[in-house]
């Protein structure tokens, strides 16, 4: 795979689509959790504690240097995270849940939060990211399928929702295994 080529998070805008408000996004602070929790609740409901990438979630706290919030003012408008996983014994990052507030939804909001922690994902030295979520859209920040068999996961998950992004030259290459939420051994 080739490397990821992030795009300006101006371009993630949508040529301008967002030119009716100002958006900042910011590195996520302990005290916006209470907010991105309650985000988390209005936009997955409470059915999210059952699916597998929360389950890894279960196993790791997120990196609040790798994770960020998306705000119009002092309102918080979305929310993306990263945490550290393993494939077999790869170091490889997870990201989500990336969540916007509906009325912001359609105007590059979770595009720019993405390419934002990508980029200081990349800077900081890490070389993969992985997430379940649907192509078309995570492919805009450089996500592709996972080929089916090379990584198992802690749950029951669509194949073809199973998607990375390599953050440095073949750093998927001979990756495999199961997933966990842990770096440590």
């Amino acid at each position: 795979m080739a490397p990821l080529t992030l795009p300006e998070p101006a371009q993630m805008l949508r040529g301008g689509a967002m030119n009716d408000v100002s958006l900042t996004i910011l590195h996520e602070t302990q005290a916006d959790g209470p907010a991105i929790e309650r985000l988390h609740e209005r936009t997955f409901g409470p059915g999210r504690y059952a699916k597998t990438a929360y389950r890894l979630r279960e196993q790791v706290t997120h990196r609040l240097d790798l994770s960020f919030t998306a705000r119009v003012g002092s309102l918080l408008v979305g929310s993306v995270r990263l945490s550290p996983v393993r494939i077999g014994e790869a170091k490889a990052l997870l990201l989500g849940p990336l969540t916007v507030e509906p009325p912001f939804r359609d105007r590059g909001v979770g595009q720019a939060l993405i390419a934002r922690a990508l980029e200081e994902a990349r800077a900081k030295g890490h070389r993969l990211a992985i997430l379940v979520g649907d192509e078309p859209y995570y492919a805009k920040c450089g996500f592709k399928k996972i080929p089916p068999g090379r990584l198992g996961m802690p749950g029951p998950v669509d194949p073809d929702r199973l998607l990375v992004a390599e953050l440095a030259d073949g750093a998927f290459e001979g990756i495999s295994g199961p997933v966990r939420g842990e770096w440590e051994s």
